[in-house]
């Protein structure tokens, strides 16, 4: 039986405080501590999440006695490339970021002709333990922070300005929480990452709570806490499979809330906010692509307000698991458009690049460790 693992370990060295950690009138506050009027929040936050821009050197609008202080007490660097990767021509970009801790995490950019999204990660590793999952197998570090989170979507709007993917200059429309990580299991911290992203500029990215997806793998609780939230973002869940035995091998947490729990808090989600549920759906040869399983989720999701996410596994290094064959992925679609469930085969972007969440952060570990030998 897996262990599944809810609380983060405790960390050696917290990590700084960032702007994107505190409120607006934490900001004001931690400015006014300093000594330093809380217009000067103000200012971080305008060249932060207006411009992206994190180079306290470069704000001409601060003294420059003010800026090395600023910087330490707001904007410290969370943040640093070790390696960026891409495919699709350029239009799909993986990040990997080294935090200040050394603990590795990633995001990915990918380009549409209609929209631009990173997928960002809320955790270092994962403590939900599904066996198909680079991350899910390499287990929880820790925790990141509301400004790690937020950094990672910073970052990305900063790439867009600059028109660092083919097609010159664009803006940052959508945010996924499918990265590495539960984020339900650091649900203070992604709730304060998203109201970073929801919020209008200066005081957060302006992006709206519709283009953001939070996903899980099925943490109830965490469910019916964002029910009381009132921020309308696409719930997703990783559902994978619909019936309950194989759904407790395949997504261990199963074990405390089955599939039936699971899929009633989300239509309580619906009903609280009137927004479409997305099911995702990782397609895996033999285990879980069967027509009779397409039609038992068929049944489960006929005539609800919900969206099914067929997903093409992406195989991790030297695993069981590998991808459906597309005449079975074929008949798994025609099974649930036979209920008039609507569903999409997503684009797998990312393959030759580790693009998997998980994948590119365990092949930089080994590198790692083949040096230190």
């Amino acid at each position: 039986m897996v262990d599944l693992v809810f609380d983060a370990p405790a960390v050696k060295k917290k990590s700084p405080v960032h702007l994107a950690d505190l409120t607006v009138a934490e900001r004001k506050a931690r400015a006014e501590e300093l000594g330093l009027p809380s217009f000067r929040a103000n200012q971080l936050a305008v060249h932060f999440f207006t411009h992206h821009n994190d180079d306290v050197e470069s704000f001409t609008d601060i003294p420059k006695e003010l800026r090395t202080s600023l910087a330490d007490a707001f904007l410290p660097k969370l943040l640093t490339l070790v390696k960026s990767v891409t495919c699709d021509g350029g239009k799909t970009r993986k990040d990997l970021w080294r935090l200040h801790d050394g603990v590795l995490v990633e995001s990915v950019l990918m380009r549409y002709t209609d929209r631009t999204t990173i997928c960002i990660s809320s955790q270092a590793g994962c403590g939900m333990g599904c066996p198909f999952c680079a991350t899910g197998q390499a287990g929880l570090t820790r925790n990141l922070t509301a400004g790690e989170i937020t950094a990672q979507v910073m970052m990305a709007a900063k790439a867009c300005d600059l028109g660092e993917l083919p097609g010159g200059p664009t803006r940052l429309s959508n945010v996924v929480f499918m990265g590495m990580g539960e984020p339900m299991a650091n649900y203070k911290a992604v709730m304060q990452s998203i109201r970073n992203i929801t919020n209008p500029q200066p005081d957060g990215l302006g992006i709206g709570a519709r283009s953001v997806t939070l996903s899980t793998v099925g943490l109830v609780t965490g469910i019916e806490k964002l029910i009381e939230e009132d921020l309308p973002v696409t719930l997703a869940i990783s559902l994978h499979t619909p019936d309950d035995e194989l759904r407790d091998t395949l997504v261990p947490v199963n074990s405390r809330w089955k599939v039936k729990e699971v899929l009633q808090a989300a239509d309580r989600y619906e009903a609280k906010t009137g927004r479409r549920y997305s099911i995702e759906y990782a397609l895996i040869r033999d285990i879980n692509d069967q027509v009779w399983r397409a039609d038992l989720l068929g049944r489960l999701l006929k005539n609800k307000n919900a969206h099914v996410n067929l997903i093409p596994l992406n195989p991790t290094p030297g695993s069981k698991w590998t991808a459906s064959r597309h005449e079975d992925e074929a008949a798994f679609v025609e099974t649930l458009e036979g209920y008039g469930v609507p569903v999409t085969v997503r684009d797998t972007r990312g393959r030759e690049i580790d693009g998997a969440c998980g994948q590119l952060a365990a092949s930089e570990l080994s590198n790692d460790s083949k040096e230190e030998k």
